[in-house]
């Protein structure tokens, strides 16, 4: 995808229109300027690659670390569950969550896809000053 601009912007475009909570209206959930000055970045930095290291990484059991029934995170978590993510196996249950977390607050989010953090930012902070005032 660093070899063609249009291509690395259908593939973004495609990605945002997908996973965002938009109905297959991205206009309506994010400014053209926002997703082109993403493109920009990704075009410009040649990092597209490396930004999906990530997703390689986790499905390559080569960097998969096992673990026990007895591995907890002690830290308190908290997780916004936004209504309509990609994912199409639907909403993650809390019971799993909470086999590997301490789980101290969990929210269940009426709008927000994929990009929840760009397209309802304001209720993604309301949910963090929350999460920290009841540390």
């Amino acid at each position: 995808m660093n070899d063609s601009p249009a291509g690395l912007a259908a593939w973004i475009l495609e990605k945002w229109r997908s996973w965002a909570d938009s109905g297959g209206n991205l206009d309506e959930r994010v400014s053209r300027d926002f997703l082109l000055t993403t493109v920009t970045l990704y075009w410009v930095t040649q990092t597209i690659t490396s930004s999906m290291r990530d997703y390689f990484d986790n499905d390559n059991p080569r960097f998969r670390i096992p673990l026990g029934p007895q591995e907890f995170v002690e830290v308190p978590t908290g997780i916004a569950v936004f209504a309509n993510n990609f994912v199409d196996e639907g909403t993650p249950p809390r019971e799993w969550a909470e086999r590997l977390y301490n789980v101290s607050r969990w929210t269940p989010m009426a709008r927000g896809g994929h990009f929840a953090p760009v397209e309802e930012p304001e209720l993604l902070a309301r949910d963090i000053v929350g999460f920290f005032a009841g540390l």
